[in-house]
């Protein structure tokens, strides 16, 4: 077969996660768009994400924790659309419980760090570069000054905690919006933290050329697979239970006949 839709222009972080979990669920939502609806967890994030995003666009001295909290209606019509509500089933009730969930992790937030104090260069800062010959594309949720002059990639996680056993696969993205970093600004960010907001955890790791070295070939193997794969017309897929578990795209698999775990 041949696909009437175009190849992406360029690979974020989040879509190479895809390819490299089962390249079919790549062709399904990078290449032929196939809408994934929103989930209660993703519209939450989108939700509290919004929130952050708009405390480190004001001054230092004017991100208190009443000032985040006087974000949170804003985001309701921001981010709540109608085919978010209705993805998700949301009625009254379940926008209850985002409310009074959003309030806890700022509450948590605060105590997680000092927005005041922070030194950020940048908020949902977009960052696109050609890196040995892939075009990558990221959105940072924020970029760090730090005291001695060093830079470190913040990530803000909605969800619990990850298990640290697989650390490598926990800073991938960040690892890779490191190497983005790099080529785009002339200056690679020493560390990553990612804040678990809704949990008040926050896990640190620092940047090594070996490891951003390692992410950008990644990415550029990838890259070469996706376009041969898109040439032949078809992208493979890798069915497991813990692929299949979350994916969004059981039902296409289904009909075109691939054997997709039950459990």
């Amino acid at each position: 077969m041949s696909f009437d839709q175009p190849l992406p222009k360029s690979l974020s972080p989040s879509r190479l996660a895809d390819f490299q979990a089962c390249p079919r669920r790549y062709q399904y939502a990078s290449v032929e768009r196939i809408p994934q609806p929103a989930s209660y967890a993703t519209a939450k994030g989108r939700f509290v994400h919004y929130i952050f995003e708009q405390l480190f666009l004001l001054e230092a001295g004017a991100r208190t924790i009443e000032q985040a909290r006087e974000y949170i209606e804003p985001a309701i019509e921001a981010i709540l659309t109608e085919d978010v509500r209705v993805d998700i089933g949301m009625d009254d009730a379940m926008l209850a419980k985002l409310v009074i969930e959003t309030e806890g992790i700022i509450a948590k937030y605060f105590v997680m760090e000092d927005p005041i104090l922070v030194a950020s260069e940048g908020v949902e800062l977009r960052l696109g570069v050609t890196i040995e010959g892939t075009p990558l594309f990221g959105i940072l949720d924020r970029l760090d000054r730090n005291a001695d002059g060093s830079l470190t990639i913040v990530d803000y996680k909605t969800g619990g905690l990850p298990n640290r056993n697989y650390d490598s696969q926990t800073f991938a993205n960040a690892e890779l919006y490191a190497a983005l970093c790099a080529a785009k600004l002339g200056e690679q960010p020493t560390k990553i933290r990612l804040l678990y907001v809704a949990q008040g955890e926050t896990i640190e790791r620092s940047v090594t050329d070996v490891v951003v070295r390692a992410r950008s070939q990644a990415a550029a193997n990838a890259w070469g697979r996706i376009n041969s794969y898109y040439d032949d017309g078809e992208f493979p897929a890798t069915p497991s239970v813990n692929t299949c578990r979350f994916c969004s795209f059981k039902t296409e698999c289904k009909s075109s006949g691939v054997p997709v775990p039950s459990r």
